[in-house]
C-alpha cells in the first residue's frame, strides 16, 4: 500500500466504570492523537460494558470495517476482566495460557506473588502476539488487526512505543487551532465558505468557556501543511474583517 492510502481505526473502550461515570475516559484522546501522528484516522469510538456477547459482537463488527481496532480495559486479574476471553471467542480460537507472557510475569513478580489472580493475565487467544508493558509487567496482546491494551491510562501510554512498527499508516494528520472571542453563529457563514473552497481539509468549530467568557476554537486538519496554511489565511482574513479578537487558550 502507498503512503497516500487512507488508513482508519476504531477504538472500543470496555468497562462498566466508564459507563457509570466513576472513571473518566482519557484513553480515546491518547490513542487518537498517537494514531493521527502515524497517519491513521480514528473513525469510530464505542464505549461498551464488561459483557462477553457485547464485546464479541462489537469486535466482529468493527474489525471487518476498519484497518485497525484498539480495545482498552478488561485485561487485568479480576473477575470482570473478560476482554481476552471475549476476543478468543470473536476469532473462534482457543483461550489458553500464553507461555511467553507466563514467563514474563513469573520473572516480574517476587516468589509467591505470582498468584492465581495475576496468572489470569497470561490467558490469551491462541497465537496472540504480545504487546510489551514497561510499566507494570503484564503484557497486552494483538490478534490480526485487533490490539488489546489495558485501561489504566499511564500504562496504556507507556505501551504505545512498542506498537509503532506494527501500525502502517499514511501521511501524519496535522492540525492547527485558532481560538476566537466570538460565538459560532457569528462565523458560521464565513467558515462554511472556507470549507466549501477547501474540500480536502477538515474544519471544525468548537465553543469553549474560559475565564468567564465564551469563545470558539476553529480546528483545521489535513495531511498537507500548505492546505492548512491556506485555510488559516482565509479564516484570518474574515476574522480581521469582522474585527474578531484572537485569544490564547
Amino acid at each position: 500500500m502507498s503512503k497516500n492510502t487512507k488508513y482508519n481505526a476504531a477504538i472500543i473502550i470496555i468497562g462498566n466504570e466508564i459507563l457509570s461515570g466513576r472513571t473518566k475516559d482519557t484513553n480515546t484522546s491518547t490513542l487518537a492523537t498517537w494514531l493521527n501522528s502515524l497517519g491513521v484516522s480514528v473513525s469510530e469510538v464505542r464505549v461498551i460494558p464488561d459483557l462477553e456477547n457485547v464485546i464479541v459482537e462489537t469486535l466482529n463488527n468493527l474489525r471487518k470495517t476498519y484497518n485497525y481496532v484498539f480495545t482498552t480495559g478488561g485485561i487485568g486479574p479480576t473477575h470482570d476482566d473478560i476482554t481476552a476471553k471475549s476476543v478468543s471467542k470473536a476469532f473462534g480460537v482457543k483461550y489458553q495460557i500464553h507461555k511467553e507472557a507466563f514467563e514474563i510475569l513469573e520473572s516480574y513478580y517476587k516468589v509467591g506473588e505470582f498468584n492465581e489472580g495475576r496468572q489470569k493475565m497470561v490467558w490469551m487467544p491462541e497465537n496472540a502476539n504480545l504487546i510489551l508493558n514497561p510499566t507494570s509487567g503484564a503484557p497486552g496482546f494483538s490478534v490480526e488487526n485487533v490490539f488489546c491494551l489495558p485501561g489504566v491510562p499511564s500504562i496504556l501510554k507507556s505501551m504505545l512505543g512498542a506498537l509503532k512498527n506494527d501500525i502502517v499508516g499514511g501521511k501524519p494528520i496535522l492540525s492547527h487551532t485558532i481560538s476566537l472571542r466570538t460565538v459560532e453563529s457569528e462565523i458560521a457563514s464565513s467558515l462554511n465558505k472556507v470549507q466549501n473552497k477547501n474540500k480536502d481539509v477538515e474544519i471544525g468549530s468548537y465553543p469553549f468557556f474560559h475565564a468567564g467568557k465564551l469563545g470558539v476554537s476553529i480546528v483545521i486538519r489535513s495531511e498537507n501543511q500548505s492546505e492548512i496554511d491556506n485555510c488559516n489565511s482565509q479564516i484570518l482574513k474574515f476574522v480581521e474583517e469582522k474585527n474578531i479578537k484572537i485569544v490564547d487558550r
